[in-house]
């Protein structure tokens, strides 16, 4: 081979590994919050299916927001509609998805379908249709407690639906421990105090986030993370400055109530509550 061929095969294969990357880099998204980003390898998976564990029934609402931010760095800030599927009964007992509360999170009540199912059976029956829809981008399944029908054969149908279509499913596990799943990532959510801001504004929303496993990669980790609305990512709220110089802040942190709640931003007029679509 001549030296003209050989610095052109050259050229080429980088060329090559420079897609390949292009593309691995497109099909995760990064949360904003360096260690969470760190320890994923890049950031969440695209395609793929995550769970989200709330141990308690108080913590449905942290984890409700938690997911909405995971939602936005999956891509809908760019596009794509969010479907979130729940049953009646997580109305009744949880309250319904608080529109404006998703709004101060940064999404966009119109890009954003609540279908509301009698039963997990047809929740499930939904997400099966939802996340074969390419058109989608993210799908949240919530199921409360532990369905016998959420079992590891119903994973590994919604996982290799995701994979096909595309569509990111996170299911969303309320008042449930965890079992086997094909889930490319697990994690648990509590609620932890926000720390308030300037002339005592409320502060971002916080939450206490641990990751449990993940395929292909080390699983643990612990994080204590913010939400950023005006760049809409997570961002490490684990310094010095937020515990103090004892064990006194973290200890406040770790006796946090549950159902932490998102703030309105100080100095903003009130709009008129926006409305979000309901289907079911």
């Amino acid at each position: 081979m001549s030296r003209p061929e050989s610095l052109e095969s050259l050229k080429t294969r980088i060329a090559g590994i420079e897609r390949a990357r292009a593309v691995e880099m497109a099909a995760v998204a990064g949360t904003g919050h360096l260690g969470i980003d760190t320890a994923l390898g890049g950031g969440l998976a695209r395609g793929r299916v995550h769970e989200v564990f709330a141990a308690q029934a108080e913590d449905a609402g942290c984890a409700a927001g938690f997911v909405a931010g995971l939602a936005l760095r999956l891509g809908l800030k760019s596009g794509g509609t969010l479907v979130w599927l729940r049953e009646i009964q997580a109305e009744k007992q949880g309250g319904r998805l608080h529109a404006p509360g998703l709004v101060e999170i940064g999404l966009d009540p119109a890009r954003v379908i609540i279908g509301v199912l009698p039963d997990p059976l047809c929740v499930l029956r939904a997400a099966a249709d939802v996340v074969r829809c390419p058109e989608v981008g993210v799908a949240v399944i919530e199921l409360w407690r532990e369905p016998r029908l959420l079992d590891l054969t119903a994973s590994r149908r919604l996982a290799l639906a995701a994979e096909t279509s595309g569509v990111t499913v996170i299911a969303l596990r309320i008042a449930a421990s965890p079992s086997p799943s094909a889930a490319q990532t697990r994690w648990q959510v509590s609620a932890a105090p926000s720390l308030p801001m300037e002339a005592n504004a409320p502060g971002y929303p916080a939450w206490r986030v641990e990751l449990l496993r993940q395929r292909g990669r080390p699983s643990g980790g612990d994080w204590r993370v913010e939400w950023n609305r005006e760049q809409a990512c997570f961002a490490n709220a684990d310094t010095a400055s937020d515990f103090g110089s004892d064990a006194g802040g973290f200890a406040a942190i770790a006796a946090a109530p549950s159902g932490a709640v998102l703030p309105f931003s100080a100095g903003r007029p009130v709009d008129p509550p926006p409305r979000l679509r309901h289907a079911g």
